[in-house]
Order: C-alpha cells, then structure tokens, then sequence
C-alpha cells in the first residue's frame, strides 16, 4: 500500500501537467486575436479594450471564490466542470455577431476559467510529497509555459489561415480532450472542515493566509513577476517596431523567452527542494530586474535575444519556489483559497501592468517605460530579502 501511495505521483503527475496545458491554451489561443476579432464584430478602441479586460475583471475575484469551493468538495470535480465550461465558452465565441455578444462571452469566460488555475494547482501539490514540492510546482509551470508558447504561435496563424471559427473549434476540441483526461484522475478526498478561525468568511480567511509571511513572499512575487510582464508584452512590440523591426522578430523574442521559461523550471525545481526558496526566488527577482533594466537598451536583434534569455531564466528561476510556498505554507484544507488567491494574483499583474505601463508609455516613452516595468519586480525583491529571512527560507 505504500508503494502504491509513493508511486501514485508518478503516475498522475502527466495527466495533471497535461490537464495544466489544455487549461490554460485557450485563453493563450485568444490573446493574440481578441481584439482583432472585437474589430472585426464592429467595436471601438475604447469598447475593445474593455472586452479584452473583462477576462481578467472578473476573473480575478472569481479564482479566490471557486478556490474556496475546492477546499469544500476537491478539485476533480470543480476541474471537470472548469474546462467543460471553457470549451463552451470556445464555442460560443464562434455564435458572436455583436461587441454585447463577445462581452458576455468573455464574461462567461472569465468565471468557468477561474475554476481551472486553483483547481491544476491544488491537485499538483496536493499528489506531490513535501520534499519533491518545488519538482512539483516547476512541472506545473513547464506546463502553463508549453501552453503559452504554443498559444501565442498558433493562435495568431490559425486566426489569419483559417478564421476565427476554426480557432475556436479547436480550443474547445482541446479542452475536451482535457475534460477526458480529468476524469482519469484518482478520486481526491473532499475538503475537510476548516478551523473556527478559518471560516468565519471569505474575506477572512484570504485576509489570514496573506498574513502569512511565506504567502506574502509568494503572492508578492507572482503579482511583479506578472505586472511585469504585463507591461513587457505591451511595450515590447511597439519598441521593436521603432528600432525597424516587426511582429515576427516580436514572436521570435516571445519564443525565446518561453523556450527558456521551460527548460529551467525542473532544474530550478529541484535546486528549490534542495536549497530552499529562499535563493532561487532572490536570484529570479534580482536577474529579472536586471533583465528589464537592459531590454530597451540593444537595437539589434541578437542582443534583444541574449536579454529575453536572462528575463526567461528568471522567470524560470522564480516560478517554481514561489508556487512551492503556497503549499509550504498552506494546510490542505485551505490550499484551494490559497491557490486561488495566487492565481487571483497572477491574472491581475497583468491586467493591470498592460494598461499602466502601457499608460506611462505615452508619458515617458517606451524605453524608459520598459525599464521602469522592473521597478515592481526590484520592490519585490526588497520585500522578500526583508519578509523572507534566510532561516525561514
């Protein structure tokens, strides 16, 4: 029987990490289109902007709401449902003849898609041991890595081959195959009742595990490692078609960047477990503050390369610790909120990077503004070496 339990990782860890995948390439498919098609359907800039945020909007509260209903009845079921809601939303985008009609859509979106973030999370720590945590968590982030780079590629040559509805076929054909995979997993316990302290109400309980120091630490970070980013995929493009190039050599520096965000997630994992979190999460914070510092800088090509190989090594470097110290410092009773507060996080770093450094962009310029988007990442890093001292690491 205890062989059965210690192997029982090694055999649902490749179903959850591809679950991950078709989770989140979805909503990778569309970044590249949605506003495109928002045109397409007749809207404005202004109403355009809105229906691309709407994701995020109502995403973000929904993640830390689904992950308090993970903690009451599992993550199997809560999965199941998430991604036949998302494949329904993939669906629905093709029946879109109106901005109202994609506005609802990406509302409906927003809400099933924020069930699959904490409910993958929950489920990989949840099959992981605790000295194999931060192995764990970086095959998590291979995972929603793999679908950001496949995302971005297909999602921009399907839409301009084969329209719209075929990329959205195809998402949701996706995450179908997804849904099958799900229901393969070992049926997880239910959620077990929370402490006294613990359920006097949402608010509480989220106000309680960001009190937490290795939480803070963790959502701290995902937070800057993501408005970060927001703000790098919004300035990038316009920066390199100032210095006389266009959206492919954008695409190859995206590429670059994930190919690298994937190849040291396990390394980095591994180096987690062994060493602590403490040192990979300082050296991903302080690399991808430098990274930022140097990326206006190149005008050619190469070096641009060289600078998204040391901003994806630090993303690489973070990922995995910071998502381990959500279940270094979470009980599994509350993993899901804990997990759905991160992935809260995550999704509103970005939502709120694009537009504010998008924003300072047109004040300051885009050089100095890319290089101002590492100031949020540089904080970060204050607060961990001060939150976050070596002995708790």
């Amino acid at each position: 029987m205890r062989a059965a339990e210690v192997d029982q990782p090694r055999r649902t860890w490749p179903v959850v990490s591809v679950v991950t995948f078709t989770g989140f390439l979805d909503t990778t498919l569309l970044v590249p289109i949605i506003a495109l098609y928002a045109e397409e359907l007749g809207a404005g800039i202004g109403i355009t902007g809105l229906i691309v945020g709407l994701y995020s909007i109502v995403n973000t509260p929904a993640n830390v709401l689904f992950g308090r209903l993970i903690d009451r009845v599992g993550h199997k079921l809560p999965l199941i449902f998430g991604l036949l809601g998302d494949a329904l939303a993939m669906v629905l985008y093709s029946f879109c003849h109106l901005p109202l009609h994609l506005a609802l859509v990406r509302v409906f979106h927003g809400v099933t898609g924020a069930v699959v973030g904490p409910a993958t999370m929950s489920a990989i720590t949840g099959y992981a041991t605790a000295e194999k945590e931060g192995r764990a968590m970086s095959i998590y982030g291979i995972s929603i890595a793999a679908a950001n780079l496949v995302g971005f590629g297909v999602g921009g040559v399907m839409f301009s081959r084969l329209g719209a509805d075929w990329l959205f076929f195809f998402g949701a054909a996706m995450l179908l195959c997804g849904t099958a995979l799900s229901s393969l997993l070992p049926a997880n316990k239910k959620g077990t009742e929370l402490s006294p302290s613990m359920s006097v109400g949402g608010l509480g309980m989220v106000k309680a595990l960001i009190k937490r120091r290795g939480l803070a630490v963790a959502y701290g970070s995902i937070f800057a490692q993501y408005f970060s980013f927001g703000g790098v995929v919004t300035l990038l493009p316009v920066y390199v078609s100032d210095i006389g190039m266009d959206a492919f050599h954008v695409g190859m520096l995206l590429a670059v960047f994930s190919v690298v965000f994937i190849l040291i997630q396990f390394p980095s994992g591994a180096l987690s477990d062994r060493k602590g979190r403490r040192l990979p999460i300082i050296t991903g914070l302080g690399l991808g503050t430098v990274s930022l510092l140097l990326l206006p800088l190149p005008s050619a090509f190469p070096l641009l390369a060289v600078v998204m190989v040391l901003y994806g090594l630090a993303y690489g470097l973070l990922f995995p610790s910071i998502s381990a110290l959500v279940a270094d410092h979470s009980r599994p009773e509350e993993r899901g909120v804990a997990t759905g507060i991160f992935h809260a996080l995550l999704t509103a770093g970005v939502a709120i990077g694009a537009p504010v450094m998008g924003g300072i962009g047109e004040l300051v310029g885009v050089q100095t503004s890319l290089m101002l988007t590492s100031v949020v990442m540089a904080l970060a890093l204050v607060m961990v070496v001060v939150v976050f001292p070596k002995k708790r690491a």
